[in-house]
């Protein structure tokens, strides 16, 4: 078990770190107007790169949490549930990758839309679990239940920066045929800020599942 409390908490700052780091570097690829196309398309091209972070991070840490929770009683099935869940958690990273490295072609949206769906499933389980819907009869304490609910937020906010980067590539497109004119540039750094306020709120979240995690897990340790 303090193998998985100490890879559990280290994802939570390889999360927030990669989060900070993609938004750093979009802000530069949105405000850099005076930056030659084909140099702000290659960066922007790296922050769709670096944003696969981010996407590990949320699938080690909702495995290393189930293991955990499995651990610990929290929910049934013991050390079997641990093993089938890393298997799942291995298999889910593969996958992600896999979207990613296929990304450019037709078998790759179609994966990325299985993806984006199962988020949407993933959150609202999430929800009953933490409503107490879900696993009612589970032995999940009201901490956790907390944590599950802003995870959930983490995932909420994720899909809605996706909303908000919809016009941010629908403009990069547009960008790249050569209209690159003040109005599509303007166009971008009001996505920045749009997608950028939904962020913050994901980091409040995210800021929250590592007081928990901190604070009542290696409690639990003693």
């Amino acid at each position: 078990i303090s193998w998985l409390i100490a890879a559990h908490t280290a994802v939570l700052g390889y999360w927030l770190g990669s989060e900070l780091v993609i938004n750093s570097t979009y802000r530069l690829v949105c405000f850099a107007d005076d930056m030659p196309f084909a140099q702000r398309d290659r960066l922007m091209d790296h922050v769709m790169v670096v944003d696969q972070h981010v996407r590990y991070a949320l699938v080690l840490q909702a495995t290393l949490g189930t293991m955990l929770a499995a651990s610990y009683g929290f929910i049934p099935g013991g050390q079997p549930v641990v093993l089938a869940v890393g298997i799942f958690g291995a298999a889910w990273l593969i996958f992600v990758e896999l979207i990613h490295r296929l990304r450019k072609r037709p078998v790759g949206k179609r994966l990325a839309f299985v993806d984006r769906a199962s988020r949407y499933v993933f959150m609202i389980g999430l929800i009953a679990i933490a409503a107490g819907l879900l696993g009612e009869t589970w032995a999940i304490p009201n901490w956790l239940r907390w944590k599950l609910a802003a995870f959930a937020g983490v995932i909420a906010c994720g899909i809605g920066i996706r909303f908000a980067l919809i016009a941010h590539f629908k403009t990069w497109s547009d960008m790249a045929t050569g209209n690159q004119t003040p109005a599509n540039n303007a166009i971008i750094k009001r996505t920045y800020v749009r997608a950028t306020s939904i962020l913050v709120l994901l980091w409040v979240f995210i800021g929250i599942i590592v007081v928990l995690s901190i604070d009542k897990l290696v409690r639990l340790e003693h």
